[in-house]
Order: C-alpha cells, then structure tokens, then sequence
C-alpha cells in the first residue's frame, strides 16, 4: 500500500518532497503527486505535511 494526496488539500509546499527517502513525491499539474511503485510505505510524508493533504492510499 502506498500513500495518496488530497489534491483540495495539497498547497504545494514541497515538505513531503524534502521527506522522501525514495523520491516517491514529483510536483505535477496541479499539486504534488505519490508514484505507488516507488513508495516503500514509511509515512515520512505524512508526518510532514503541514496540511493533513497525505493518508493511506485504500
């Protein structure tokens, strides 16, 4: 399972970028995105969004 961002909540900061240890997070049309099948699962992401915009992909 990866993570998955709210696009309505997503400011693009760029803070889940700099927390990323795989570079899962690229900026995309409009706000940041999560490539599944580089994410490892960590959550480091969602711990450093500011907005909440980053949860657990279902």
């Amino acid at each position: 399972m990866s993570y998955k961002i709210t696009a309505e909540s997503c400011v693009s900061c760029g803070a889940c970028v700099a927390e990323c240890p795989e570079g899962a997070i690229a900026e995309k049309d409009p706000v940041y995105a999560i490539d599944p099948a580089k994410c490892i699962d960590c959550g480091a992401c969602e711990s450093a969004c500011p907005n909440g915009a980053i949860s657990p992909a279902d």
